[in-house]
């Protein structure tokens, strides 16, 4: 199977990040003997994806374009194009956008679930279209996280207020 870049399952994405997901496999698209999901992801510049962790998947990202930093158990690291980051089971993440750049990146999942997530907390995107006004996380998102592949909820100390 080969999915164009039109493809796959498009959402825009509430804050904090403010950006656009696009999962481009997972067993709901294409037959799969492991269960994984593979999409990507662009938080808005100077914004970022939340500290969480994942207590039964192992997942990878890739950054495509931008700069930022992820925060890994506690650990700050630089991102910038070509950087991949492991992120084993139960480890502590996030990622900021810089300020003046969109951060993009793709990311693993295995097994998958992410894609549910996304779907659930986030609204229908046709690529291309203008990004809409940041919109807030549904009001039950966090029993969405435990039904899909979070780990219990992370106070968000990164919150600007």
């Amino acid at each position: 199977m080969v999915v164009q870049p039109d493809g796959g399952e498009h959402y825009w994405q509430p804050v904090p990040a403010n950006g656009h997901i696009n999962v481009r496999l997972a067993p709901h698209i294409v037959e799969m003997t492991h269960r994984f999901g593979l999409g990507t992801q662009t938080v808005a510049a100077g914004c970022y994806v939340r500290e969480h962790t994942h207590p039964d998947h192992d997942e990878v990202i890739h950054i495509v374009s931008g700069t930022g930093r992820t925060v890994l158990n506690g650990e700050e690291h630089r991102l910038v194009p070509g950087a991949s980051v492991y992120i084993g089971r139960t480890n502590r993440h996030m990622f900021v956008a810089d300020e003046g750049c969109d951060l993009t990146f793709v990311w693993f999942l295995m097994p998958n679930g992410l894609e549910t997530f996304f779907k659930a907390i986030g609204r229908p995107m046709k690529p291309g279209e203008p990004a809409p006004a940041p919109f807030p996380r549904p009001a039950d998102v966090l029993e969405i996280e435990r039904a899909t592949v979070f780990g219990e909820p992370l106070v968000d100390t990164f919150a600007k207020s």
